[in-house]
């Protein structure tokens, strides 16, 4: 295989929750014999399925998909992790002549892979993180995160409040180094990859009716049987993953202070929140995202045609369908 330049080739598919993501990068890595890397944290965790509108077995069995269920509940996936693994999964799919499809809608995980994001190198301080820890437990989540707004409001923007870990992590370098977190986060000079960019968007209405059809299948299809499957295992309520959108309105549910009705909802709400922070990551990105319209009946056509002209131009015509 012969590349116009020394980067290898990185297709990255992005754009807000429910949008059509999967199908069409199931798609598209059919034809251009390509394997999936899933850039949705939400996705790394063994048993959270329903919840997380995670490819199905039967998807995954179409095209090969990278960093699911990697790992358990309970156990912490960073940053630093996950851009270190899909660095080298995408390595090795190039290696073995396919395609790699960098694919999701977390604008930070995106980034650190396709920006070569240098995560600052600061230990981790068990004991301070102890001593944050304390601090949440005693004075809420929300305290933890407007203090870390006050110390450095750039970072307090981009991690939800609900993302203690995260939080937790920035001030422990915040801490540690005297340095706002945000002004750590090094970045290379260009790309580390050939990247091409395909961005999907829907008129929002439209968007926010797939979204809540997305949330009532949910619920159907056994959502509240699947949060009782992990409760019962040991996972608490506590954990960021538990916690995360969906899993903590089914704990209400379970602990009797909410309907299902209710959770719906609510979880109907927040997603459109999610949804529109999402659109912001990627709202300065215009200049190198191509975006497509994911409602159009030629979006694989469209999308098909962009990719093989681009394959042409950077020589890699070799990962073609035959």
């Amino acid at each position: 295989m012969k590349i116009k330049n020394s980067k290898p080739p990185l297709i990255a598919i992005i754009g807000p929750t429910a949008v059509g993501k999967t199908e069409l990068s199931l798609q598209l890595a059919e034809q251009f014999h390509g394997e999936i890397i899933s850039s949705d944290s939400r996705l790394f965790y063994r048993g959270m399925d329903i919840g997380t509108a995670k490819p199905s077995i039967e998807e995954r069995a179409r095209v090969k998909h990278h960093l699911i269920d990697v790992a358990n509940p309970d156990e912490t996936w960073s940053l630093g992790q996950f851009q270190k693994a899909a660095q080298e999964i995408i390595e090795d799919i190039v290696a073995r002549g396919k395609l790699p499809f960098l694919v999701g809608g977390t604008g930070q995980y995106f980034r650190a892979v396709t920006e070569g994001w240098l995560p600052p190198e600061v230990k981790a301080d068990l004991r301070l993180r102890g001593e944050l820890e304390k601090m949440k437990e005693e004075k809420g989540a929300d305290w933890l995160h407007a203090k870390l707004a006050l110390l450095d409001p750039i970072a307090a923007e981009k991690i939800d409040y609900r993302n203690v870990r995260r939080v937790i992590r920035a001030l422990e370098v915040i801490f540690r180094t005297g340095k706002r977190f945000s002004a750590q986060r090094k970045q290379r000079g260009e790309s580390p990859y050939h990247l091409l960019t395909i961005g999907l968007r829907r008129e929002r209405p439209e968007l926010y009716a797939r979204v809540d059809t997305r949330i009532e299948k949910m619920f159907e299809e056994g959502l509240l049987d699947e949060v009782q499957t992990l409760l019962a295992a040991g996972y608490t309520a506590e954990l960021p993953s538990i916690s995360a959108l969906g899993y903590r309105e089914c704990v209400k549910v379970l602990k009797g202070e909410m309907s299902q009705a209710e959770a719906i909802t609510e979880m109907k709400r927040v997603t459109r929140v999610f949804v529109r922070r999402q659109a912001n990551w990627f709202k300065n990105d215009d200049k190198r995202i191509k975006w497509f319209e994911a409602s159009d009946a030629e979006l694989f056509i469209q999308t098909e045609k962009f990719i093989r002209n681009w394959s042409e131009e950077m020589r890699v015509s070799s990962f073609f369908s035959t």
